[in-house]
This record gives structure tokens, C-alpha cells and sequence, in this order.
């Protein structure tokens, strides 16, 4: 069965709803307009039930089938957009400066909504689909919010699916794999603490500027000299920000920047180090640092029946070559793992690639591939229906 034959007849329709969602982007929590389009679609669509205000922007649909099951699964889509200025040129590119549909969440919403429709219209399944319109995937993690405002208590479900588009696999080939498939994620800051002075009397002052260059160097070996070569760990330093003027050494450098990784033990060594490395380069040179390691998303972690559960419906709807392993874990973060920390289920990827020079998600040349909407959906609607089957 490839792609849902009803769903490819709305693609057109599907099109647009993703354009329209892409050219007025909102970041996490104040997707106000994005929620109730989701929710005045979803009305008009006949969904049973729609629930609103679920980590404040959040939107659940239930659509229940025809039998009598307790069966129920749960899909989610996020729906935020990132503080990024849009250099497609699109005729749908972004109509709020600084800000755009980056990493396709308007994509994935579209996706969600376009299963909806059809599962509404067919209920050909016996259980009950709970649709998940999550706030605030980027760094806010609306997905733990939601989880925390009992989404789970108020619609129990046996599993729970996502999915990403990727566009550095071929467009329509699905991947999979058990175990973790997301890293876990930190968010570093220090603030290094000298004595500010003349640019040319530096022996009267404690320079945070060079303190901070050694501090962002010797970081470097953490990963290099501390973890497993057979494991993964990430420390980036993204962000320095010291001194105003030509001439002066100012009192303190800020530092922010990210850490990544698997095992709980590798985020634990990294944190550790991160602290003494900066207190420690920082005390060597007579400076102070304050440092903060906030533990922002853990790994997403995918549960072995329902990634081979879900990997059957990709093969359903784009054949068994074009569903895959995937090849490796990406150092990635998502807060769809704070779902997956409390209900088994499966996070996939959805290649939205057509060649070379394709814009990798987060970049101001990035645009969803509208080619693939057909394709998500069906994959949302083939899962209910091979989940949760009549008769």
C-alpha cells in the first residue's frame, strides 16, 4: 500500500495549509494563530473532541474509530519556528522579520493535520488516535510542559509516534532504529570574572578575554582524553561576549554553548569537567567564574516493538527498500523524548532531500519539501490503522 490514496487528493490542500503556516512563523508559546488554525481545522474536519490551552499553545484532537477497543496511540507534531531571518526567497517565505519556519514544524504540523483529516473521514480502525499539537520544541521544551500538565492522564494512550523531516536523506525514505536516536542536551554558561584595564597597562588588570581562550582550549579535551573513543560527547563553546571598545579589558567574558550525549555517565563526566575546567583555568589565572550546567532535553530514546512497529508502517507506505536503518544516531536534541521517558513509542525521520545543496534544518536557506506531506500523513494514518485494526 503506498500512499494513501485520499490523501494524495488533498495534497494540494495540505500545500497550502503548510505555506500559510510558513509565512507567519511564531516561536514556542506563542504559536496563537498556528493552534487555532490547528484547532478550527481539526473542528471542520469532525474530530470527536478538541482540547486547547495544554502547555498554554497546545492542541489535542481525538478521533475515535468504529469498535468497541480500549486501544488508543498518540501522534505528535510541534508547531514553534525559530528566531532566524529567512533568505529563501520564497513567494511563501516568511512575513515576520527575524523569524522563520526553519526546521519545519510547519511541515509537521501539515503532516498531522493532513491524518487527521483522513482518519476522521474513514475511521477505519478500532481504538482511539490522539492528536498531538506540542508548543515549544525549540529549547523550551513544550513536550515536558505538556507531559507535566498530565497529557498522559488525560489521554491514555498505549504508545506514542513522532517524527522529524530530514533533509539529508533521500526525499521519501523513512529511518529507523531502536535505542537512542537523539542526544541528549545541556546548555552551558559561565561568566569568568577578571579585573578590568587600560589595554596597554595589562599587568594592572586579570584579563577574562585571554582567560577565557584558554578555558574554551582545554575544553577541547574533555571528549578528546575523558570519554570512551567507542562513545559520543559533545562540548561546543557557541557564544563569547567581552569588552566594548578598542582599548579597555573589561571585568568579565560571558561563555555560552551546548553539550551532547548517549549515556547517562557521559553527561555526568561532562558536567563535571565543564565546572573544574572553568573554575579551575579560571582560579589558575587569580579570576573567579560562575558556571551553570542546565540539563535542558535527555535522549530520545525509541522503545525496540514500537520502532519495529512503526518501521512496518513506513515499509507500508514507501516499500521496504525505502524504510531503513538508520545509519547512526545524530548529537541532536528533541524534547519528544520527555514523552518517550513515560510511554513507549518511536521517533522517526523522514528524508525530505532532492540533491545536492540542500539547506540543512536551522538554516536561513532551509524550506520544508511540501513533496513529502502525502507521505507523513499516510504514515500517521497507516500506523492506526495497522495498530489498531477492525475486526
Amino acid at each position: 500500500m503506498p500512499i494513501v490514496n485520499r490523501i494524495a487528493e488533498f495534497h494540494p490542500e495540505m500545500t497550502e495549509w503548510r505555506r500559510d503556516f510558513h509565512q507567519f512563523p511564531e516561536l514556542g508559546f506563542e504559536e496563537v494563530r498556528t493552534s487555532g488554525i490547528v484547532a478550527a481545522k481539526l473542528r471542520e474536519f469532525g474530530v470527536d473532541e478538541v482540547i486547547t490551552g495544554i502547555a498554554k499553545t497546545g492542541v489535542v484532537g481525538v478521533i475515535r474509530g468504529n469498535g468497541t477497543s480500549n486501544r488508543a496511540i498518540g501522534f505528535r507534531a510541534d508547531m514553534d519556528a525559530l528566531p532566524i531571518e529567512e533568505q529563501t526567497g520564497k513567494p511563501w517565505a516568511s512575513q515576520k522579520p527575524g523569524l522563520m519556519h526553519a526546521c519545519g514544524h510547519d511541515g509537521h504540523t501539515t503532516m498531522l493535520l493532513g491524518a487527521a483529516k483522513y482518519l476522521a473521514e474513514t475511521r477505519n480502525f478500532d481504538g482511539t488516535v490522539y492528536l498531538i499539537f506540542q508548543p515549544a520544541e525549540e529549547n523550551l521544551a513544550g513536550g515536558e510542559v505538556m507531559v507535566k500538565e498530565g497529557l498522559f492522564d488525560r489521554f491514555p494512550m498505549d504508545r506514542v509516534f513522532g517524527m522529524h523531516n530530514w533533509p539529508g536523506a533521500p526525499e521519501g525514505v523513512f529511518l529507523h532504529a531502536p535505542g537512542p536516536v537523539m542526544a541528549a542536551v545541556a546548555n552551558l554558561e559561565a561568566t569568568i570574572t577578571g579585573r578590568g584595564a587600560h589595554g596597554a597597562m595589562p599587568h594592572n588588570g586579570i584579563d577574562p578575554i585571554l582567560i577565557a581562550s584558554h578555558v574554551v582550549t582545554a575544553l577541547q579535551s574533555v571528549v578528546a582524553r575523558n570519554v570512551n573513543p567507542l562513545e559520543s560527547g559533545v562540548i561546543t563553546i557557541a557564544h563569547i561576549e567581552g569588552g566594548h571598545t578598542f582599548n579597555v579589558i573589561p571585568e568579565s567574558v560571558k561563555l555560552r554553548g551546548t553539550a551532547r550525549w548517549f549515556l547517562p555517565e557521559v553527561g555526568d563526566l561532562l558536567e563535571s569537567k565543564f565546572k573544574e575546567i572553568v573554575t579551575g583555568v579560571s582560579a589558575a589565572f587569580g579570576a573567579k567564574a560562575e558556571v551553570s550546567f542546565t540539563r535542558a532535553y535527555p535522549a530520545t530514546v525509541n522503545e525496540p516493538e514500537s520502532t519495529v512497529i512503526a518501521a512496518k508502517a513506513a515499509a507500508t507506505v514507501v516499500g521496504e527498500s525505502r524504510a531503513r536503518p538508520l545509519p547512526q544516531p545524530t548529537m541532536g536534541g528533541e524534547d519528544f523524548s520527555f514523552m518517550l521517558n513515560e510511554k513507549p513509542g518511536a521517533y522517526l525521520f523522514l528524508g525530505g532531500g532532492k540533491g545536492e545543496g540542500d539547506a540543512m534544518v536551522h538554516h536561513p536557506l532551509y524550506d520544508f519539501n511540501d513533496d513529502i506531506l502525502p507521505i507523513g500523513a499516510s504514515w500517521f494514518a497507516t500506523l492506526a490503522e495497522q495498530v489498531m485494526p477492525r475486526g
